[in-house]
């Protein structure tokens, strides 16, 4: 299934601010599904939130909706057997992505990780964006909730998710124990009509065919910047052709803001972000740190009518290893509502960065940029070399009796990309 669709006209997108948004309509549509639920995702923890969402997949399959559920080895490693059993004793269908067993209590499943966030219902309404199953996306949670965003999708371009994410979360291999092939065709798609007045366009990156195209989106957008750009990132390390287009739109006038963690969830993040702080505001590149809490964002906005929200950070994993979707969006309205929320963020919970603090001198800032500019300029093509091209997709067996005609598959291989 390739990434690079049409633009789709005719759609309707909402923003959703928060766990405190997301989570309520993801719980409602889940709940109100009739044919089948497709959902991805980095992170599902068995917190209150995550049981919650369990209650939800749960009740769609005993009322005999098809419902496929894919979590990130990395990002989901804790889940314990009889949450997932529970699940696929009632015919959910339950995949990790690249599950591997802890060396001396480390993660090894570091690379290549299943980033995206997706839940498509019935084919006819879909979400996007950068929020994960847990209760640290509750402002509830205290000092480390996360700020972050999503999207609630419904027309002709949720036809497009559904099918990529369908590809995606559905496998084609080989099962170990009964050695037969099993291809489960797409569904019917559902016809799509025009549910508001949105252009809209599903993006997403894989280590194949499509490893450019989020960051392709970027800066295309950046280089027809007219009058402003906004971006908000958690994880702020971009590649050389991505910063230099950022500066570029800076210094032939373009007002150019960025959002970035100043209470960041792990301090490597804003290390990395600060070593970059110069060399943009040298181009007159206006920096502000979110210290309410962890930022967890990634979107973005240009002039008045281009916006993005997706699960794609701006550092060298989401841009050159990661597994992630986005939705770039030509709507007036989004992009003003989007600017609103981005700039009472700016008024009330963001401190700018002074540009005079961050010009040092001397051989070690020297030393320091060339080593930043080259690792920028040459990690795409580092990234090459990492390993897990082709992470195994794992899925526990099913126990619920009307499974037995038709075993699942307990191992299967597959590619980054599903064509």
């Amino acid at each position: 299934m390739s990434a690079r669709e049409a633009w789709k006209e005719g759609n309707r997108i909402r923003l959703l601010e928060n766990g405190e948004a997301f989570f309520p309509a993801v719980f409602a549509a889940v709940a109100a599904a009739k044919r089948d639920v497709i959902l991805e995702t980095f992170i599902l923890f068995e917190d209150q939130v995550g049981h919650e969402l369990h209650a939800m997949l749960l009740g769609a399959a005993q009322r005999g909706v098809q419902v496929d559920v894919l979590v990130d080895g990395f990002g989901s490693s804790d889940l314990t057997p009889g949450f997932i059993e529970s699940l696929t004793s009632a015919g959910v269908h339950f995949r990790v992505f690249d599950p591997r067993s802890r060396v001396l209590g480390i993660r090894t499943n570091v690379f290549r990780r299943m980033h995206r966030k997706i839940v498509v219902v019935d084919g006819a309404l879909a979400f996007v964006g950068g929020i994960n199953y847990s209760a640290d996306h509750l402002a509830d949670f205290g000092p480390e909730a996360k700020q972050d965003y999503a999207v609630e999708i419904e027309g002709p371009v949720v036809e497009d998710i559904h099918r990529f994410a369908y590809s995606a979360i559905i496998s084609t291999g080989i099962g170990w124990r009964w050695f037969q092939r099993r291809v489960k065709p797409l569904p019917e798609q559902v016809e799509q009509r025009r549910a508001g007045n949105a252009s809209a366009r599903f993006v997403t990156r894989d280590n194949n065919d499509h490893r450019t195209d989020i960051e392709r989106h970027y800066r295309t957008a950046l280089r027809a910047a007219r009058k402003r750009v906004v971006i908000a990132n958690a994880y702020f390390f971009p590649g050389y052709r991505l910063l230099r287009d950022i500066r570029r739109a800076a210094q032939r006038g373009v007002t150019v803001q960025l959002i970035l963690q100043g209470q960041p969830d792990m301090a490597i993040v804003k290390f990395g972000a600060e070593m970059l702080y110069d060399h943009l505001q040298r181009a007159g590149v206006r920096i502000f740190e979110y210290c309410e809490r962890p930022l967890h964002g990634k979107v973005a906005l240009v002039d008045d009518e281009w916006a993005t929200v997706g699960s794609s950070n701006l550092d060298p994993l989401s841009l050159s290893l990661n597994l992630e979707a986005n939705l770039v969006i030509r709507d007036r309205a989004f992009n003003q509502q989007l600017c609103e929320r981005l700039e009472r963020l700016i008024r009330h919970s963001c401190k700018e960065v002074a540009v005079k603090a961050q010009r040092p001198h001397g051989l070690w800032h020297l030393v320091r940029s060339a080593v930043v500019f080259h690792f920028l300029r040459r990690f795409p093509a580092w990234a090459n070399w990492l390993p897990a091209h082709t992470p195994r997709l794992t899925m526990p067996r099913a126990r619920h009796p009307a499974q037995q005609a038709a075993p699942k598959l307990e191992h299967v291989t597959e590619r980054t990309h599903v064509s």
